[in-house]
């Protein structure tokens, strides 16, 4: 099974166990973190829209880093132009450990009793 889920503007195509690198969050290792699902798939049919409506992608924070860096060289012939800029992109690499339905909270709830009519 795979699911497709969406943060930051991009979308991820993930399946269990998944190690993926993501833009960084605010959340610290360890934490879970739970993105709502686009697409889903069984190997046999695809869901979208209203029936994945109710499905999450669940992760585990595994750790927070920096890329590697990239230089940016800009350059203008002729007109003694030349900057040099570097960048590190921050991420969050999260392992993907389960898809499916949220995990239901169990909330301990009364039913109202029936008042006794007054006769």
């Amino acid at each position: 099974m795979y699911a497709i889920f969406e943060n930051g503007s991009k979308q991820y195509k993930v399946c269990e166990g998944d190690l993926l690198k993501v833009e960084k969050l605010n959340a610290k290792v360890g934490d879970t973190v739970q993105f709502p699902v686009v697409l889903a798939s069984d190997g046999s049919s695809v869901k979208v829209g209203d029936e994945v409506k109710n499905l999450t992608v669940s992760c585990e924070v595994v750790s927070q880093g920096k890329e590697k860096k990239i230089i940016i060289f800009t350059y203008k012939p002729k007109k003694n132009v030349r900057k040099k800029q570097g960048h590190r992109q921050p991420y969050t690499q999260l392992k993907v450990t389960a898809i499916g339905a949220p995990a239901a909270k169990k909330a301990a709830t009364k039913k109202p009793e029936a008042k006794a009519k007054a006769e």
